[in-house]
């Protein structure tokens, strides 16, 4: 009858020393992530931060109730040596039929140590795009703009393209009419994409003004010339950038009296025309 009482104080006891490793543990995980982390952007230090802090608190909870669940196992009675032999041969069992998980964790690490994106980026993984929301060992979770969540595993995708590392690049292509005077668009252009990067709170966020992209136009379309114009924002602030610098260029279009054409079609009948 004595058994149960100990019993039951020693599993309470282990159960509050779980508890305070963990949060003492999350609180020594913090610290000491963001006083390793160093960098030269401050918004990208927090993202790298915030992942590996959710990634290294992930791991020692795990571990942390694991050893507590044996311990727990221990104080009942249970001889843990058969349950840790047959664990182990369980392991040997799964780990055949478990190599799409042991990939997604092998990736997730190389994810993480190689710095290839974090939360709070914008990336797109084999042509799936979106907000990192979260990122672990085994899987990294997307928000696209429809607001839809993709789940998807570390070792699913060949190629992860981060839209948000340093830097951003805002750029677009700009259509006239044939009739236009190309030089003076591409002056006016430039004007707008000079003009807006001196004022706040555009100033802020562009690293280099929108300008024409190279001597001359980009293409000839159907309908109109196609100019390219390039620049750099801050990570994030391309899209903002962009729909800005439209309004203004349509505004200065509009004053200097420069068309943008619409898609315009002949049609020539067959037959007995009849007016």
């Amino acid at each position: 009858m004595d058994f149960f009482p100990s019993a039951l104080i020693k599993i309470a006891i282990i159960l509050i020393v779980a508890v305070l490793i963990n949060r003492i543990g999350r609180k020594f995980i913090a610290g000491t992530v963001r006083r390793a982390i160093k960098g030269v952007d401050r918004e990208a230090e927090v993202k790298r931060e915030n992942t590996l802090i959710g990634i290294f608190n992930g791991s020692l909870r795990v571990a942390v109730w694991l050893v507590g669940f044996m311990m727990i196992l221990d104080t009942l009675g249970v001889n843990i040596g058969p349950v840790l032999a047959g664990a182990g041969i369980l392991g040997v069992a799964l780990g055949f039929g478990a190599q799409y998980m042991i990939r997604d964790f092998l990736a997730g690490l190389f994810i993480i140590l190689e710095n290839q994106y974090r939360v709070g980026d914008v990336v797109c993984l084999d042509g799936t795009c979106g907000g990192v929301e979260d990122v672990t060992l085994r899987k990294t979770v997307l928000r696209d703009l429809d607001g839809k969540v993709h789940h998807i595993p570390n070792g699913t995708f060949k190629v992860a393209a981060n839209l948000t590392t340093d830097y951003s690049r805002a750029h677009m292509n700009v259509s006239v009419a044939y009739k236009e005077d190309l030089d003076k668009v591409m002056a006016l252009i430039n004007e707008v994409g000079a003009g807006m990067a001196e004022e706040s709170p555009w100033k802020e966020y562009i690293l280099k003004p929108i300008q024409v992209a190279g001597p001359g136009p980009d293409k000839f379309s159907d309908s109109g010339v196609e100019i390219k114009v390039l620049g750099e924002t801050k990570p994030l602030k391309q899209w903002d950038t962009l729909k800005e610098f439209r309004r203004r260029l349509k505004v200065a279009f509009d004053k200097e009296g420069i068309e943008i054409p619409l898609p315009q079609m002949s049609v020539w009948p067959r037959g007995k025309w009849e007016k």
